[in-house]
């Protein structure tokens, strides 16, 4: 008797992205926040800066630093002008303090190759140090206007129930969700800028994660999640943002201190901030590693210099 192979699993449909552009275009025509880095005043750097803050971290905590970063450092010039151990300092509670280090590195890098702008290209974007695929396509796109899929956590939402008709995106992002990102651009440059623009305010205000909107959304009659019935996720668990007790938490608290000491801060100071001895040690010890803090002789520690 012959054995019967399973079906393949059908793929996920490549849809008319014009019928999603204009009504998404036109709700955020309407609906779009006044952010800083959505003015034409902000130029390129000031988009730049805003992506680097925003990754994992809400508007709401991104607004007060980025203000104050670019009162300060109006131009990449600026801050490669200073030791990275400031950008460090500026960055405050945002979080994930790297990207500080990052954004410097990148900074520094467009003041010795590109004469201090922020190049248009997309390619040298990608080759600054700390920019990536998506921080290079938003740049090129909401700086330049220029065609690009930028895909981060929310327009990969809006795409997930909008054409694939499940709740979530993969964990991480895959090459199936880069081809329907390119897929789903419009033609024109200046539209595609517009409608990535336009996905990810969708995803930020209507979409979200927990609680959609459906009723406001202007997609919402030609959702293929909605259409199935909303149907709850059963894919790989999504991961949490568990910080309380972790690693993280005792490094930022060191990083506190370090922020707040004008001269070197002396091993027994550090100890105050955590009662756990090994934790602190290995939190310590991992800030060392990724360059956010420089051990001196005497047992003494910084913000680094260099």
């Amino acid at each position: 008797m012959t054995a019967i192979s399973a079906a393949p699993a059908a793929a996920t449909p490549t849809p008319d992205g014009a019928e999603l552009h204009r009504p998404v275009i036109d709700w955020f025509d309407a609906h779009a926040r006044d952010l800083p880095w959505r003015r034409p005043e902000a130029g390129a750097w000031g988009v730049m800066v805003s992506e680097f803050m925003l990754q994992q971290t809400p508007v709401s905590r991104v607004l007060p630093v980025y203000e104050q970063w670019l009162a300060r450092w109006p131009r990449p010039a600026d801050l490669a002008a200073e030791p990275p151990g400031e950008a460090v300092r500026a960055w405050g509670r945002l979080g994930y303090p790297r990207r500080a280090l990052r954004l410097h590195g990148a900074a520094a890098a467009i003041r010795e190759r590109h004469g201090g702008d922020v190049p248009e290209d997309h390619a040298q974007l990608l080759a600054l140090p700390g920019v990536g695929e998506y921080t290079a396509a938003a740049v090129a796109s909401f700086a330049y206007g220029q065609r690009h899929p930028v895909l981060d956590t929310n327009v990969r939402r809006v795409f997930a129930r909008a054409v694939g008709g499940v709740q979530y995106p993969p964990n991480a992002t895959t090459a199936a969700e880069r081809k329907l990102a390119r897929a789903l651009l419009p033609d024109d440059e200046r539209t595609a800028a517009r409608w990535a623009a336009a996905t990810m305010e969708l995803g930020a205000l209507v979409c979200t994660a927990r609680t959609p909107d459906c009723a406001r959304c202007p997609i919402a009659a030609s959702c293929a999640w909605r259409g199935a019935g909303s149907p709850e996720h059963d894919g790989p668990p999504r991961r949490g943002q568990s910080y309380a007790g972790t690693d993280r938490q005792v490094r930022g608290k060191l990083l506190a201190v370090l922020r707040e000491a004008v001269a070197p801060v002396p091993q027994a100071a550090l100890d105050q901030v955590w009662n756990e001895p090994v934790q602190r040690a290995r939190a310590l010890d991992g800030l060392v590693s990724d360059g956010l803090v420089e051990p001196l002789a005497g047992g003494l520690y910084r913000l680094p210099l260099t």
